[in-house]
């Protein structure tokens, strides 16, 4: 037997069981009154009314139980979570409740009003997240102790240390069919670059070539040495000419290499491995390899190499939120993210595509319209992107803050 809520949804249901619906009458389970209740004031003319005002005084324990369960519906808690429609005692369980996304309490943080503002700061997930935190700095009804406070959270999230997810799992027969295609439907322009040694953006061809030349062993060391003693020797025959020639001799003894640290060794290493592989290796390497691998390759000046990192089926959305930042890829990349319907869903990886003054104007542009207030306010205060951007994103966050008030 179909649910009442399904009848209703299919409007058949007749009249007089619709106003029973609207109060709350009818026999059926706590949960699904709420959905229908819900259902009803969002979507329908004649009874939205009544069922607007009946959840507004429904039962608090029964709404606390649906506030507090996670399997409560999108509908019903984006319901509850909403600004107008809010109740105060349920905010404490709502901000718990790991189904209500991030983005719902920000909307709360930044334009609630000073009640929901004291409900946020007893609240350990708001208190813990760096990206709530900021929007609870950017509203009015915070006090000044209050602020202090939250600033002191912010700079002790920053500061300490966040364990790095691990990287996403997949078959080796997927990652293999990714290769494959990816070569496959690239082909022609993968032959045109097929002779394009690896360049990454932002470091000079000399500085991976000298990278490389670490690798020559023994012998270049006997030759670094021997050279080292004849510059040494010829500044200690000059030092017995003049008090200039000893000082010049004394700095040539005191030279030393400076001390590398055991990172800086590895990622030396890998960029040695990486120098050596054709372009056919390093798309490889791209989808096959570790997240340190990509973090270099998504630097390449191959475009193909490049975009290939974005289609591993290995890379995770906390990668794509770094790449998304940097300066140093090409604008391909930028372009290229939110192309792909994974990220273009994660709202962190979008609003630090706006945030880069890398990113094309065109892009950013048509990606502002999905943002935060908050963020549209730190997005119009941002000196490091251009103009236009910094207007369109005044412009928005006024008519966000006007249309709320």
């Amino acid at each position: 037997m179909p649910r009442m809520l399904d009848l209703i949804r299919n409007s058949q249901v007749p009249s007089n069981l619709m106003q029973s619906a609207a109060r709350g009458a009818l026999s059926v389970p706590p949960g699904e009154t709420i959905e229908i209740l819900v259902y009803l004031a969002l979507h329908h003319k004649l009874f939205g009314a009544q069922a607007r005002l009946t959840l507004a005084g429904w039962d608090e324990k029964a709404s606390l139980a649906a506030a507090a369960d996670p399997k409560t519906s999108a509908e019903v808690l984006g319901y509850f979570i909403s600004l107008e429609n809010l109740r105060i005692c349920l905010l404490p369980a709502l901000a718990e409740n790991p189904s209500v996304a991030e983005e719902s309490l920000d909307g709360l943080a930044v334009s609630g009003t000073r009640s929901v503002v004291e409900a946020l700061l007893t609240s350990t997930r708001v208190m813990s997240s760096p990206r709530l935190l900021q929007a609870l700095q950017s509203n009015a009804n915070l006090r000044p102790n209050e602020l202090a406070e939250i600033g002191k959270k912010l700079a002790a999230l920053e500061t300490s240390p966040v364990a790095e997810l691990p990287e996403t799992d997949a078959p080796d027969e997927v990652i293999e069919g990714t290769v494959t295609k990816y070569l496959e439907e690239n082909a022609a322009e993968l032959a045109a670059e097929k002779d394009k040694p690896f360049q990454p953006i932002g470091m000079a061809h000399e500085d991976v070539g000298g990278e490389a030349a670490v690798e020559a062993g023994p012998q270049a060391d006997a030759a670094t040495a021997s050279a080292s003693a004849d510059v040494a020797k010829s500044a200690a025959e000059k030092s017995a000419t003049s008090a200039a020639g000893k000082s010049a001799a004394a700095a040539v003894a005191v030279h030393a290499k400076k001390p590398v640290s055991v990172h800086e060794d590895r990622r030396d290493s890998v960029l040695q491995k990486i120098a050596k592989l054709d372009i056919r290796g390093r798309i490889t390497l791209a989808m096959r390899g570790t997240k340190e691998d990509r973090s270099i390759l998504i630097r390449d000046s191959t475009k193909l190499v490049a975009i290939a990192v974005l289609e591993s089926p290995k890379v995770s959305d906390g990668e794509v939120e770094k790449f998304a930042l940097q300066k140093n890829v090409l604008e391909a990349v930028l372009r290229a993210i939110p192309m792909k319907r994974k990220f273009a869903k994660n709202y962190s990886i979008m609003r630090n595509l706006v945030q880069n003054p890398r990113t094309p104007l065109d892009l950013s542009l048509g990606l502002m319209k999905n943002l935060l207030v908050h963020d549209l306010k730190n997005l119009s205060g941002n000196k490091e992107i251009s103009d236009t951007i910094r207007k369109v994103a005044l412009r928005m966050f006024k008519q966000k803050v006007e249309k709320k008030g």
